[in-house]
C-alpha cells in the first residue's frame, strides 16, 4: 500500500460553487516535494490539514474532522472506464490517491500511518455537491456518485509531520466494529435506516455523522414509544367494551 501523489489546490474563481465569494478549492494537482500535514483547527475556522492547500467553503469542508481527504487509484480507474475519460491524481479533490487500499471499505477510527510520522484516522466519507459536479463537468453526477458508494474516506490528523508520493501507508490499528466509511456513507445518504448502527464507531465517527444517528435513533425510539401506548390504549378500550357488553 502506498502513496501516489499528495495533491494541493488553489482557490479559483468559478460558477459552479454556492462558496459567497464564488471560490473553490477542489481542483487539486500533485505536488512535487514533501508537504506538511498537522490538525488545521475546528470546522468553520481551520481549513485544510495539508500546508498549501485550499479548503474555500469552511462551512462545509476542512476542519479537524476533514482534515484529508484520500481516494483509490482503484476508484478513479473504475470511474475512467465508466465515464470513457481519463482521471488525473487530484481529479476528484482529493488530497491522497492512494495505491492498494481499501479506502472506501476503511473501518471509521481505523489509523493509517504515512511514511514514517504522520497518522491519520478514518473518520467518514465525502457526501458529493454541486461544486464537486461542476468540476467534473458530468451530468447527474452526485446522483450516479451516490449510487457507486465509493465515495473516499475523510481522515482527522492524529499525529502530524510531512508526507510525499511513494511514502508507504500502513494500517497501524483497526477498530472492533464493523462500522466502515461505506457503510456511513449508505446511511446518510439512501439507507437512513441504518443511521443507528454507526454509533457503535463511537467517537471515532465525524462529529456530525455522530449527532445524525443520535437524533434518528431518538426519533425512532420516540415513535416506537408511541405506537406501543397507542396499540395499549386501543386494547384497553376494546377490553372495556367487551367488558360492558358483559354487563
Amino acid at each position: 500500500m502506498k502513496l501516489l501523489s499528495v495533491n494541493l489546490g488553489r482557490p479559483k474563481a468559478v460558477p459552479y460553487t454556492d462558496q459567497p465569494q464564488g471560490l473553490t478549492g477542489i481542483d487539486k494537482r500533485p505536488a512535487n516535494g514533501p508537504v506538511r500535514v498537522a490538525a488545521p483547527g475546528p470546522k468553520g475556522v481551520g481549513a485544510s490539514g495539508l500546508a498549501g492547500d485550499a479548503v474555500c467553503d469552511t462551512r462545509h469542508h476542512g476542519g479537524d474532522h476533514q482534515a484529508v481527504y484520500a481516494v483509490a487509484r482503484e476508484d478513479l480507474d473504475d470511474w475512467e472506464r465508466e465515464l470513457g475519460r481519463s482521471l488525473a491524481h487530484g481529479a476528484f479533490g482529493e488530497n491522497l490517491t492512494t495505491e492498494g487500499v481499501d479506502v472506501s471499505g476503511a473501518l471509521i477510527g481505523e489509523r493509517w500511518r504515512i511514511g514514517d510520522t504522520v497518522v491519520l484516522e478514518v473518520t467518514c466519507g465525502r457526501i458529493p455537491c454541486r461544486t464537486f459536479q461542476g468540476h467534473l463537468g458530468e451530468q447527474g453526477w452526485v446522483k450516479r456518485f451516490t449510487r457507486k458508494g465509493a465515495p473516499g474516506a475523510y481522515l482527522r490528523v492524529v499525529v502530524p509531520g510531512e508526507i510525499r508520493a511513494g511514502d508507504r501507508v500502513e494500517v497501524v490499528h483497526r477498530p472492533e466494529h464493523d462500522v466502515t466509511v461505506a457503510l456511513v456513507f449508505r446511511a446518510e445518504t439512501t439507507e437512513r435506516t441504518m443511521l443507528p448502527r454507526l454509533l457503535a464507531a463511537g467517537e471515532a465517527l465525524h462529529p456530525e455523522a455522530r449527532e445524525a444517528a443520535r437524533r434518528y435513533l431518538e426519533k425512532a425510539e420516540k415513535a416506537e414509544k408511541a405506537e406501543k401506548a397507542q396499540k395499549a390504549e386501543e386494547a384497553e378500550k376494546a377490553q372495556n367494551q367487551l367488558q360492558g357488553q358483559g354487563g
